[in-house]
This record gives structure tokens, sequence and C-alpha cells, in this order.
């Protein structure tokens, strides 16, 4: 078992680790649409390569998520497998939100033998979510 400094070092030297692996610019935050993001998660038991829609209007939330849900078939088809959708989504703090995600099980940042095949699906993962929201961004902005 680790401190928490040691667990937060091990953490900061996965991070640069990877970036220095993959150096790339992702585009995560900068999606140009309010509170919909795209975020890496590693824990010691899994790792996630996720799409996450905070808004706040429940209305404009829901229209994103179900333009996300009609695109499915592509999305699964032509880029990834296995994701799992879920409307509704209730994180630690209690706020409910909209996932779309993939994982890896079995896995985790504190064992450095993992730290490759991490990395690989991150980078696998990622890159065909941002391919194709690139390529379905218009349509995926456009719920009003």
């Amino acid at each position: 078992m680790y401190s928490r400094e040691e667990s937060q070092r091990i953490k900061r030297e996965f991070w640069v680790s990877f970036a220095e692996k993959y150096p790339r610019k992702w585009v995560l935050y900068d999606t140009k649409i309010k509170d919909f993001s795209f975020k890496f998660f590693v824990d010691n038991k899994k790792a996630q390569v996720l799409i996450d829609i905070e808004h706040r209007s429940e209305e404009k939330r829901m229209a994103y998520f179900e333009k996300l849900e009609s695109l499915r078939n592509i999305l699964e088809e032509e880029y990834i497998k296995d994701l799992v959708f879920e409307k509704n989504f209730t994180l630690e703090s209690g706020k409910t939100i909209s996932r779309i995600w993939v994982e890896k099980l079995g896995v985790g940042f504190s064992n450095r033998n993992n730290w490759d095949a991490i990395f690989d699906f991150f980078f696998e993962k990622m890159n065909a979510l941002e391919i194709f929201y690139l390529e379905y961004d218009e349509f995926i902005k456009d719920i009003e």
C-alpha cells in the first residue's frame, strides 16, 4: 500500500510517461460543446476512455446523449466495439451525467508492468473516439 504522496508521485509519473509515448494534443475538453468532454481515467483496477455529458440542462444533456445513441451502430461498427452507454450515470458527488465509455479491466497505474498496455489502450480508444467525433461533430452539436 502506498502513501498518498507516493501514489500521487506514481500517478504523475504515469501521465508523464503516457505523454512521452504518445506526444500529441488530445481534444478532451476542447469539443466546442459546453460540458461535453472526452476523458482518460485510470485507477488500480481499470483504465477507461470516456465521453462525459455534464450539461446542467437535463434536456440538453439528453439531446446530446440521444445524438450519440443515434450514431451507436456507426460508432461500434467503424470505431470502437464494446462501448457502454449510460443515459443517467451518478458520479460519487451525487451529480447525474450521461456517460459513454470503454474500459480495460485488470490493470492499474501503480503496476508499471501495466503501463504500456494502458497507454496503448488509451491511444487506440481515444484516437478512435476523436476521429469519430471530428467526423460527426456538426451533427452532434446541432440539437436546436
